[in-house]
C-alpha cells in the first residue's frame, strides 16, 4: 500500500521531528518559559512547511502565539481544520521521572518525555498524516492547521483569536487528536466530552487566628463551616443538591446505554487498580455512565489553619477550597456557575463571610456519529487497526471544542490515539512508537476516505 510504504520510508525522519519538538520545554503556565513557547511555535511553523503546507505563520494573540498553516487545493469542495496545542504541563515532580522530561528516551518501544502524547505526539500524528496523504496523492480537500500555546492553562486567548479570524479559519469540520481510546485492547473514537465549571471559595471568620482554648465553642471555625457547606452539596445518593442543577441535563438514550455496555469493563480490576474497597457515585447509573455521561462535583483542594509539623491549637481566620463540576450536554457552564454561587451564598451562615471566584469553565460537546467526517474516521481506524472502533463519550473536558462550535459553527471529530498508560500530565508521560506510526496511517486513511475518495 502506498500509505504504509511512505510511512516506512520516512519513519526515522518522522521520529526525529517528534524528538525535536519534545526537547523544547514549552510550559505555558510558567513565565520563565516564554522564550521556549516562541521557539516551539517557530519549530512547528518549520515542520508544517516541510510537510507540504503552502503557507505557515506564527500569529500573535494576547498570550502565546497561534501557529496557522494551510494547503489549499484548486476546486476543493471541503475544508478540514486541524486543531492541536504545542504547550505542555509542568514536568514536576521531577524526582519521579525515570529519565529527564525534556530529553526523549526510548524504553520498551515507547517514547518517554513531557508532551510525548499530550499533545506534541498526537498533533504531529496529524501533521505527518496530512503529509502522507498529500505525498501519496489521496488528499482531495483543503487542510488548515491551528496550533495554540495555551490549552493547558484554559486557552484564554483562543476565543478572541477565532472571533477575529473567522474567515481565515472557515472550514467544514475540525479534526482533533487530543483524546484517548478506552484501552489498548479496545479501540474507540470519542463522541462526547463533559463540560466544566471551576471555583475557589474563601471563608472568613474572625479577623485573625485565635487560641482555640480561649475562643473555641464561642466563635465559628471557618474550616468547620466550609466542610459542612461542601458536604451538603451532594446527598446520600450522590445527587448534587444545588437547586435547578439538573433542570437542563440530558438523559442518556437507550442507544447510548447500549453502546456503553459494549465497553469491556471489570469493576473488580478497576477497584483493585485504585486500591479502593468500593465505588461510589450517583444512584441508578453504572460506573461507566457516571464517569462519562453524568455530572459530578469534586473538591479539588482544601486548606486553612496550621498544617506544619507538630500541634498548634489555633482557630483559623480563613479557610479555602477549590472545587469543580463536570457537566453534560445542555448544562450551560455559565448558568451552572451562577446557580452554584447563589447556592453557596444562600447557605452561608451569618457568622462567617464568603468570597467565591469563578475560575474557568466550558461547555459539554457531542459529535454526531452520522457526520461524514466521523464515518471517514471510523473507516480509517477500521482499515488501520483491523477492527471497528466503539463510539464512546469520555469524562474529560476540552473547552475549546465547544467554543469552536459556538464561534465558527463547526463540529469536531475527536480522533485520539492516547491511552491511560501514557500518563499524560504525570511523570513518565509516554506514547508507543507503534501507535505513533499507526496514528499517522489512520489520519492519512481519513483523507483517503473523506468525501468518498478511495484511490487506495
Amino acid at each position: 500500500m502506498q500509505i504504509k510504504k511512505y510511512i516506512e520510508q520516512n519513519a526515522e525522519r518522522f521520529k526525529n521531528e517528534w524528538f525535536e519538538l519534545l526537547q523544547i520545554p514549552s510550559v505555558s503556565s510558567k513565565s520563565e518559559h516564554k522564550a521556549d513557547m516562541l521557539r516551539c511555535a517557530d519549530k512547528w511553523r518549520e515542520l508544517l512547511l516541510a510537510s507540504g503546507v503552502s503557507r505557515a505563520e506564527v500569529m500573535p494573540t494576547k498570550g502565546n502565539p497561534v501557529v496557522f498553516a494551510e494547503r489549499l487545493i484548486p476546486d476543493a469542495k471541503q475544508t478540514v481544520l486541524v486543531y492541536g496545542h504545542y504547550d505542555v504541563m509542568p514536568p514536576e515532580p521531577l524526582e519521579l521521572w525515570q529519565s529527564e522530561p525534556f530529553k526523549p528516551t526510548v524504553r520498551d518501544g515507547r517514547v518517554y518525555a513531557r508532551g510525548a502524547d499530550d499533545d506534541k505526539g498526537q498533533a504531529l500524528i496529524q501533521v505527518k498524516g496530512f503529509e502522507t496523504a498529500l505525498k501519496t496523492g489521496v488528499l482531495n480537500c483543503n487542510v488548515k492547521f491551528i496550533l495554540e500555546g495555551e490549552e493547558e492553562i484554559g486557552s484564554p486567548s483562543l476565543e478572541a483569536f477565532c472571533e477575529a479570524n473567522k474567515e481565515l479559519l472557515k472550514a467544514d469540520v475540525i479534526l482533533v487528536s487530543d483524546t484517548s481510546m478506552v484501552s489498548e485492547e479496545t479501540l474507540s473514537l470519542t463522541t462526547g466530552l463533559r463540560g466544566l465549571a471551576y471555583w475557589e471559595i474563601e471563608v472568613t471568620g474572625p479577623n485573625r487566628d485565635l487560641h482555640s482554648g480561649h475562643f473555641g465553642g464561642a466563635v465559628a471555625n471557618p474550616i468547620n463551616v466550609l466542610c459542612k457547606m461542601i458536604a451538603d452539596i451532594t446527598d446520600a445518593d450522590g445527587r448534587i443538591t444545588i437547586p435547578g442543577f439538573y433542570d437542563d441535563a440530558e438523559e442518556l438514550s437507550d442507544e447510548e446505554k447500549s453502546m456503553i455496555r459494549q465497553v469491556p469493563f471489570d469493576e473488580e480490576k478497576y477497584k483493585a487498580a485504585l486500591d479502593v474497597a468500593a465505588l461510589h457515585g450517583e444512584k441508578g447509573y453504572s460506573t461507566l455512565e457516571r464517569n462519562s455521561c453524568r455530572p459530578s462535583f469534586d473538591v479539588c483542594g482544601i486548606w486553612g489553619g496550621y498544617t506544619g509539623e507538630g500541634a498548634k491549637t489555633v482557630l483559623p481566620s480563613k479557610a479555602f477550597a477549590k472545587m469543580s463540576c463536570r457537566l453534560i450536554p445542555h448544562q450551560d457552564a455559565t448558568h451552572i456557575s451562577e446557580l452554584f454561587i447563589n447556592y453557596i451564598k444562600s447557605v452561608t451562615p451569618d457568622y462567617v463571610k464568603v468570597k467565591i471566584t469563578h475560575s474557568h469553565g466550558g461547555q459539554a460537546y457531542v459529535c454526531p456519529i452520522d457526520l461524514p467526517a466521523y464515518r471517514a474516521a471510523e473507516k480509517a481506524f477500521t482499515e488501520t487497526f483491523g477492527r471497528r472502533p466503539l463510539a464512546v463519550r469520555r469524562g474529560g473536558s476540552i473547552p475549546v471544542i465547544p467554543a469552536f462550535e459556538k464561534i465558527l459553527g463547526i463540529k469536531s471529530v475527536l480522533m485520539g490515539f492516547g491511552h491511560e498508560r501514557n500518563a499524560i500530565h504525570s511523570p513518565n508521560e509516554s506514547l508507543s512508537i507503534e501507535m505513533f506510526y499507526k496514528g499517522i496511517e489512520a489520519v492519512a486513511r481519513f483523507y483517503n476516505r473523506y468525501l468518498n475518495n478511495e484511490k487506495i
